[in-house]
């Protein structure tokens, strides 16, 4: 019997996803950007991550599977060098994230032990927190599901302790509108920290392992974006409330350790301590983890070198140890400021994208197209928002971005050129098996039918409007209350006989006296 996970554990994982090595990292940048307004810094952040989670939503359901965001891509914008790049770009997104994590984790480990960040201790931990669990990777240790629960519980817990204390302290007359930087500024801070919110995506990766999928998905992204958003804009407002902008200025890239200290003393610095240092731990062991999955993927299905798929050494790929070296080397050679906004604008990109390809497809998946029009306006506007802004005021911040957008697309473009490779149709087989269906599906149930429409003489069928997901909708009328759970047997054995496989994820039956006027008869 197939494992299923319900809202709770695709909560947890959006939850977790997002409120990983981000807020620990990029808090202080923000704070510098907007001052007063960082809390409605973070808000427009999440407003963004919470329309472009419908998109999400919608095609998640639609289009199930552990390819996520790499399979919405490909079936919206099919196979050319646009999708291949954006696929390509996700991954070094990833690179960027795990660069992200591990110069937060370098920040506060040298914070905690030396009492000061130390640049070559740092950067010692940057690089051993990485290559540690690289290392874990190829044993083929993963943190378990129920770890994962307790970390999440953890990190929130740790995170509301303090909100909760610092507005014993705080002077929140800091957040009143005198304070606020322009409105450029204010977006701009909330760009620059949008990589904080981008792992409600991993989602979409368990769409095809979610009970009840079109009343769980978007549940579980719904409210993790919004629980995130609320975190966040909280842990901001007691922040400003409890720091100096000097303090930030001196201490941003440990800022939330360094805001405890007024109400819990050196205990706070120690508690944020060491749950950034278990945040960045927990997130840096996922993205590796995650993010050798997608390049496994990708290359399987022709848009990367068949070298990411070589196993080395136990569990490991080539893949992984080619993911944890450029991380290291990225974490090495930018400043946070570089590393937010090459993550940033590269999820940005991604986001739009997926906005597009939800608005173009909105028959498909049910949608309302115009939220995810809505959407990608919004992700276009603030790339061009944290672009514009950089280049006039920080040039020297938009390097790294640079270097990785032009480095993927010129990478694809010469990978597409010299090798004559393209992306499959499909990047899992299991959707692609599930698409066949659905697009033959009368041929195969039609002689179902038959077979039961002689054996129960007075049942008809109908099928159901599509409410969004990958499944037939079928109503059975006129069945009697104790036969009921047999015609559904019987269904399944001799569907599942016709196909060769399981069909149980392909067909929803009810069972009515009257059919609805919505019900289309089948026989």
């Amino acid at each position: 019997m197939d494992k299923k996970i319900g809202f709770w554990e695709a909560y947890s994982i959006g939850v977790g996803g997002m409120i990983g090595g981000g807020i620990f990292a990029v808090l202080g940048l923000t704070i510098l950007l907007a001052k007063g307004a960082a809390p409605i810094a973070f808000l427009f952040a999440g407003l963004i991550a919470l329309l472009t989670s419908y998109s999400y939503a919608k095609l998640s359901v639609r289009y199930p599977s552990e390819g996520g965001t790499v399979e919405f891509l490909v079936q919206g914008l099919g196979n050319n060098l646009i999708s291949a790049y954006l696929n390509t770009l996700l991954l070094a997104s990833y690179i960027i994230m795990l660069a992200l994590y591990a110069y937060a984790f370098g920040s506060y480990a040298s914070a905690l032990f030396f009492g000061h960040e130390i640049t070559l201790y740092k950067k010692i931990f940057v690089a051993a927190v990485i290559a540690f669990f690289t290392f874990l990777n190829f044993l083929g240790a993963y943190i378990s599901g129920k770890s994962e629960d307790i970390m999440v519980f953890a990190k929130v817990a740790i995170l509301l302790f303090f909100a909760a204390l610092g507005f014993l302290t705080g002077d929140f007359s800091k957040l009143s509108p005198e304070h606020y930087e322009s409105v450029i500024k204010i977006m701009t801070g909330g760009l620059i920290i949008f990589l904080a919110y981008e792992g409600f995506e991993l989602i979409a990766n368990t769409a095809a392992d979610i009970k009840d999928p079109e009343k769980n998905l978007p549940k579980a992204y719904y409210a993790a974006v919004l629980t995130t958003i609320f975190i966040y804009v909280l842990v901001a407002a007691v922040a400003v409330a409890n720091l100096t902008y000097e303090q930030v200025q001196k201490y941003s890239d440990f800022a939330l350790a360094v805001a405890a200290k007024p109400f819990l003393g050196e205990f706070g610095f120690i508690l944020i301590g060491i749950a950034a240092l278990l945040s960045t731990s927990s997130a840096i062991n996922a993205t590796l983890y995650g993010g050798a999955r997608v390049s496994y993927l990708i290359a399987k299905t022709g848009g990367l070198p068949k070298n990411f798929t070589r196993r080395l050494w136990r569990q490991g790929s080539e893949g992984l140890l080619i993911l944890a070296i450029f991380s290291i080397l990225f974490a090495l050679s930018f400043n946070l400021e570089n590393i937010s906004i090459a993550g940033s604008l590269g999820f940005l990109i991604i986001f739009a994208s997926v906005n597009y390809v939800n608005f173009k497809l909105y028959k498909e998946t049910r949608s309302n197209r115009w939220i995810s029009f809505l959407a990608f306006v919004l992700c276009i506007v603030s790339i061009a928002v944290l672009i514009g802004y950089n280049y006039e005021h920080h040039p020297h911040n938009l390097l790294s971005s640079s270097i990785v957008l032009a480095a993927t697309f010129v990478f694809e473009a010469l990978y597409r050129t010299f090798t004559q490779i393209r992306l499959q149709t499909y990047i899992d087989p299991k959707l692609a098996v599930r698409e066949h269906f659905l697009q033959n599906s009368l041929g195969y149930l039609l002689p179902v039918l038959k077979i039961l429409k002689n054996r129960f003489k007075d049942i008809s069928f109908y099928e159901l409007p599509s409410t969004g997901g990958a499944k037939i909708r079928l109503l059975i009328s006129n069945a009697k209350e104790n036969e009921e759970r047999k015609i559904k047997k019987e269904f399944f054995d001799h569907l599942n006989k016709e196909l060769g496989h399981k069909s149980e994820k392909f067909v929803d039956i009810t069972f009515a006296k009257k059919p609805s006027e919505d019900a289309r008869r089948l026989m």
